[in-house]
């Protein structure tokens, strides 16, 4: 796919994703030129600790260590990528064009806002959780938008930190977008604490609060806006790469010769799952780059595998982890796993008795389990699973 001379590849991001491109490109081999842009004037750092230890005010840095000195990085922040010209090789940015010979976009995603003129605090760099940590006081009146994952953590932070926290969700249960209403109503207490108002949308964010669908104003000192991000793909418009909800890539995230893309701008196509994947996630930002760069400097791939990882994640939540893997679709078969101690687990079948997910409450044992049976593609037993006594690993009713 790629037969171009690669001296010199510029990475676009600065994030987790672009700093293991760097780290990749020269475990895998090559020896020219490596440029990072990154629009922040941060080097990459780890995002998941901002909505946790960052707002608890447990830490104030997440870096990730990486010593790009080393690495024979040119580290360039404060740089935008604004275009990017595929046929001549060119990155435009805001400090000028910049020749490349293969390029990796590790872009992310940015946070979605409500309209008006209010100020909304969103989540998604150091600097947002560090301005959002210095208005979390006793007292203060927060509203957060969207009982989501990034609203739930933000919620915790703040009632720990003294805060009056509502939480205006449009669904009918925390997460129940993501994971079905019966899932997201076993969540319903643990928001205790929270004036949690479901079912119920905010239209606009105004400087002393926030105005809801029917009319309802809901005053607010801190407004927190969790309703999800978009793909960073503005700047490649023109660039005539395939955009479809992130940059199209193949199985080695391949998007055209001399391009790949990585993390949660990289709209993947799986072959476990039989469809195009965007995961907005740490793991995935981690896994990808090994693939990505192996594929970008062996054109030919050889024994480059494919990028087809099972999805992961976690969230911590008002003194308790959940930890998502798999990737189960709406039609799927949820079963329960009671365990004592309030905790569970809900795994997902689909129609032919694959085990296709399993979100797990305070059990991490059950969780690295639960990814092992999905990896293997298990055609699970539903009564034993249902048994918690019986581990997911072994539940396949082949066995």
């Amino acid at each position: 796919m790629n037969a171009h001379p690669l001296d010199h590849i510029v990475v676009v991001g600065g994030g987790l994703a672009a700093a293991r491109c760097c780290e990749q490109l020269r475990r895998h081999g090559h020896a020219g030129k490596i440029t990072m842009l990154s629009a922040e004037r941060h080097e990459p750092y780890d995002r998941p600790p901002l909505s946790k230890d960052i707002l608890l005010g447990t830490r104030d840095h997440t870096s990730l260590g990486v010593d790009f000195a080393e690495l024979r990085v040119d580290v360039q922040l404060g740089v935008t990528a604004t275009g990017l010209g595929v046929a001549d090789r060119v990155v435009t940015t805001s400090a000028g064009e910049l020749p490349y010979d293969g390029v990796a976009i590790a872009t992310g995603a940015s946070a979605i806002r409500l309209p008006g003129d209010g100020r909304q605090f969103t989540v998604r760099t150091v600097d947002d959780a560090l301005r959002l940590r210095g208005r979390l006081n006793p007292g203060t009146r927060v509203v957060v938008i969207g009982a989501s994952w990034i609203g739930a953590e933000v919620a915790t932070a703040a009632l720990a930190r003294g805060c009056h926290v509502t939480c205006v969700g449009a669904g009918p249960a925390p997460l129940a977008h993501a994971l079905g209403v019966e899932v997201g109503e076993r969540l319903v207490p643990w928001w205790d604490g929270v004036d949690l108002r479901l079912n119920t949308r905010a239209e606009a964010v105004a400087d002393d609060g926030v105005l809801l669908a029917g009319g309802e104003w809901v005053g607010a000192d801190v407004v927190v806006t969790g309703i999800g991000v978009r793909p960073e793909t503005s700047w490649l418009t023109s660039s005539g790469l395939t955009l479809d909800q992130g940059i199209v890539v193949d199985e080695w995230l391949r998007a055209a010769p001399g391009v790949v893309a990585v993390g949660d701008v990289a709209a993947w196509w799986s072959r476990r799952w039989q469809r195009r994947m965007r995961i907005e996630h740490w793991d995935d930002a981690a896994s990808g780059p090994a693939v990505a760069a192996a594929a970008l400097l062996q054109p030919c791939l050889g024994d480059v595998d494919v990028h087809d990882p099972v999805p992961y994640f976690w969230s911590d939540q008002f003194g308790h982890r959940l930890q998502y893997t798999g990737a189960h679709g709406p039609l799927d078969t949820m079963i329960w796993r009671e365990r004592e101690g309030g905790k569970w687990t809900a795994a997902w079948v689909d129609s032919a008795g694959r085990l296709t997910g399993a979100l797990v409450a305070d059990l991490p044992r059950e969780m690295a389990q639960a990814r092992i049976a999905i990896t293997r593609g298990t055609i699970a037993d539903p009564d034993m699973i249902a048994d918690a006594s019986v581990p997911l690993s072994k539940v396949d009713q082949s066995a």
